[in-house]
């Protein structure tokens, strides 16, 4: 457990692992857990969250915060918000105590799931967020790289260096939950980019008329990878959406100071629901060039396989008349034309030489057998 308590003037940030006993005169306070410790500390936090903002989280919004299936989501009560997002996880998922229970790495059947290895780390885990007026609680899983990440950010923005260049603390808890989660989306972001490289190289193997592709099975997962992606960040653009709606129900400011920081809020909002839109339309974008690829492959086979059927055809159709005159020749009857004469042969090969070189002739001009370039 990290606790933060971040104010904008003195020394800006100071960290601590222990609850806090009373909010700062100026700023808020970030108390960041791990699933597995607000499991714990359940009882200890409650009455702390009491002792601090007067209400206690709902008993359904905790079963949210200890559930690590749960999709993206925005709730809300009068005293607090509630908003959970998933993030890309870093490594295998672990059942966290408390929640759903989930097979154990050791013991979970290895994943056989082929096409690029990027399509294999598409999982992800949800982290909760539970915003009040001066106390921003979030639930993490286990492992969780974004929160310390942004942790070392945030103590790195009180150096004498990072305020000189004009960086800037958050201003509120809901301003810090933003960019926490502009932080996770900008996961998304990064994994959609390498995406994109190997998929490409994926489509070219699927067009390439020289190269006989036989990983149906990894172009099904990879399908399916992708389509799982859609469905998370459908569900985190609706959660954002709800939360960007109610940001509009919030009463005005009575300051300008606090009518600035509502409108810096709804900027910062749309800034996180246009980034996660990018994610929506290039992940259905990617689908489609999947499933463009994959249908101009079965036309590039059907194309040769018409090639390689109208070659035949054609070379059926030129050696019929000469198997009609030799049938007809080779027929047993005592009297037949030519058949006693000393030329008779030859007449009867130049004959079929003419009319093999008359039936090709045609054939090319009716492009029947015409050279298809590569």
């Amino acid at each position: 457990m990290r606790v933060f308590n971040i104010t904008s003037g003195g020394p800006g940030i100071t960290e601590t692992d222990s609850l806090p006993t009373q909010l700062p005169a100026q700023g808020f306070i970030w108390l960041a857990c791990s699933r597995s410790e607000f499991e714990q500390l359940q009882a200890q936090i409650q009455a702390m969250l009491l002792a601090l903002c007067g209400t206690q989280l709902v008993d359904l919004h905790v079963s949210d915060l200890l559930n690590n299936q749960l999709p993206s989501h925005y709730d809300y009560t009068s005293q607090y918000d509630m908003l959970v997002f998933r993030r890309l996880a870093t490594g295998p998922r672990q059942a966290d105590p408390g929640a759903p229970a989930e097979p154990a790495p050791a013991q979970q059947a290895p994943m056989k799931r082929g096409g690029p290895p990027v399509l294999r780390r598409i999982d992800t885990s949800p982290v909760g967020f539970a915003i009040f007026d001066h106390l921003l609680l979030t639930v993490h899983p286990n492992d969780c790289a974004v929160r310390d990440a942004y942790a070392l950010k945030l103590l790195s923005a009180t150096s004498p260096e990072a305020r000189a260049s004009g960086v800037k603390l958050p201003a509120s808890p809901a301003d810090l939950m933003l960019r926490l989660v502009n932080q996770m989306v900008d996961g998304y972001l990064a994994l959609r980019r390498e995406l994109t490289r190997q998929l490409d190289h994926w489509q070219v193997e699927l067009i390439n008329p020289r190269t006989r592709f036989n990983n149906w099975n990894s172009v099904l997962e990879a399908r399916l990878a992708l389509h799982q992606l859609d469905e998370i960040c459908e569900d985190q653009r609706s959660a954002v959406q709800d939360w960007i709606d109610s940001i509009e129900t919030w009463p005005d400011g009575e300051t300008p100071v606090a009518k600035r920081e509502r409108e810096l809020l709804k900027i910062r909002s749309r800034d996180v629901l246009e980034h996660i839109e990018r994610v929506v339309h290039h992940v259905r974008r990617m689908e489609q060039s999947a499933e463009a690829a994959v249908q101009m492959h079965f036309s590039a086979q059907s194309h040769r396989t018409n090639d390689i059927m109208r070659t035949l055809t054609a070379l059926t159709a030129i050696f019929l008349p000469l198997n009609l005159i030799t049938g007809f020749f080779g027929m047993n009857f005592e009297f037949l034309p030519i058949i006693h004469s000393a030329t008779g042969f030859w007449w009867t090969l130049g004959f079929m030489i003419v009319l093999v070189a008359v039936i090709v002739l045609v054939f090319w001009r009716k492009r029947y057998l015409a050279r298809t370039g590569r």
